[in-house]
């Protein structure tokens, strides 16, 4: 049977066709893997980049408040009324997310989407 088909396949000059598919494939099936891996490798670099940024700027903020709150305290002359309104400046957006979190989402879910499908085009 074998024979056969490879008579046939010969007859009709499938076997370098079927040889040329196959490599084809292969090759694609290699270049898919490599752009994914090249992908993963922006991506996770970009995530890197981002958190460096976010975790720099969390001490900034963390040091400015404080510097801020003692200001405050040698301002007003009392050792914490700095610190009490520093974290009112903190407290009072907080309290607003907390309040408004369902509609702050939405929000920020339909712009997510329509970067989404920006990007996608």
């Amino acid at each position: 049977m074998e024979g056969i088909k490879d008579t046939i396949f010969k007859f009709l000059r499938l076997d370098n066709l079927v040889d040329n598919l196959s490599g084809y494939l292969e090759t694609r099936l290699e270049l898919f893997k490599i752009e994914i891996r090249e992908d993963v490798a922006r991506v996770l670099a970009q995530a890197l980049m981002a958190t460096t940024i976010l975790l720099l700027l969390l001490l900034f903020l963390l040091f400015f408040s404080v510097g801020l709150a003692h200001f405050l305290n040698s301002y007003f002359e009392r050792p914490y009324i700095g610190y009490w309104i520093v974290a009112g400046i903190y407290g009072v957006p907080g309290f607003i997310f907390i309040i408004f979190r369902k509609k702050i989402s939405q929000a920020f879910e339909q712009h997510m989407t329509t970067l989404m499908k920006r990007k996608g085009k």
